[in-house]
């Protein structure tokens, strides 16, 4: 892809402004285009992402996923701040994204609409970073339209939002339509919705779930969110390990279909093992960032 012309935030303080071009263009490799790589499961999911049938072994530790964001092409490495502090005196060539808030899956939503409080503030993330060297380009927070306890990650998020583009650090939403009044999480509309939402709190990219409805393509109905979300970027989850080629078909249709500008991957990465793993990436980051198409990316994941 060609290099892109910045469109910086209002919001983003003058004194700013070169350091969120900055970690713009590292975070797409000047092209707008994201590979993140999501390493936020060990509290979203607790181990069952990480241990068991199907799961490599490589899998078991958390040092295994430091270990493909240095190895592989990505465009950042998404996880909490904790696990940053632990690793990240050993991996200090891996572009981060502080993921701000996070909760366990053991609530269901039949019990409680999900509510994920913000554990750190960004001033936090920006003293760390000074404090540790290493290179943080953005934060990240997740939001869940429908919850009945959406006020109060709307005004957490609106926050987030503003505070990183103060300090020049790109923001991600992951934003899922969850709670007891949302019937259907994958229906393309309510998706359009979310994404729409993650638009007017001001994020940089938001990362939604591929859209499910019978008798249509999900690449053709995601347009809608591509087109709701407006200038704030989508990005799409991965989703549970599926077949590799079938996993790089999707990632291509929905950026060169849909018009997403990339993607959000985690498991599809790291439960293989670490060869396999970095492969994967650097699959993933052929289609995302060089346009390649998924027989290519294939070639590469199969080849290394």
């Amino acid at each position: 892809m060609d290099a892109i012309n910045i469109k910086v935030p209002l919001d983003v303080a003058k004194s700013a402004r070169n350091a969120y071009i900055k970690n713009y263009k590292t975070m797409t490799h000047g092209t707008g285009r994201l590979m993140l790589f999501a390493g936020d499961q060990k509290v979203e999911h607790l181990n069952k992402d990480f241990y068991g049938e199907g799961i490599h072994s490589d899998d078991s530790t958390p040092e295994h996923l430091f270990q493909i964001a240095s190895k592989g092409k990505t465009g950042a490495f998404a996880t909490q701040l904790g696990l940053i502090a632990r690793y990240g005196m050993d991996y200090r060539d891996i572009s981060y994204l502080v993921k701000l808030n996070s909760k366990t899956n053991l609530v269901k939503t039949s019990q409680k609409d999900p509510f994920s409080n913000r554990w750190v503030d960004v001033k936090q993330v920006i003293d760390f970073r000074d404090n540790s060297g290493l290179n943080i380009v953005g934060v990240g927070y997740t939001i869940y339209p429908g919850s009945e306890f959406e006020g109060e990650m709307l005004r957490q998020a609106a926050q987030v939002v503003y505070e990183a583009h103060t300090h020049g650090l790109v923001t991600v939403l992951w934003a899922y339509p969850r709670g007891k009044a949302v019937k259907d999480e994958r229906d393309p509309h309510l998706i359009a919705g979310a994404a729409g939402v993650a638009s007017c709190l001001g994020s940089d990219f938001v990362k939604v779930n591929y859209p499910k409805k019978e008798g249509c393509e999900s690449k053709e109905v995601f347009k809608e969110a591509v087109l709701a979300a407006g200038r704030t970027k989508v990005i799409c989850a991965g989703g549970p390990s599926i077949d590799v080629r079938a996993f790089l078909q999707r990632l291509h249709d929905q950026i060169h279909v849909s018009g997403a500008v990339g993607n959000a991957t985690g498991r599809n990465i790291h439960q293989k093992s670490l060869e396999d793993a970095v492969k994967m990436c650097n699959a993933i980051y052929t289609i995302t960032v060089e346009d390649a198409d998924a027989d290519k990316a294939l070639d590469i994941y199969s080849k290394g």
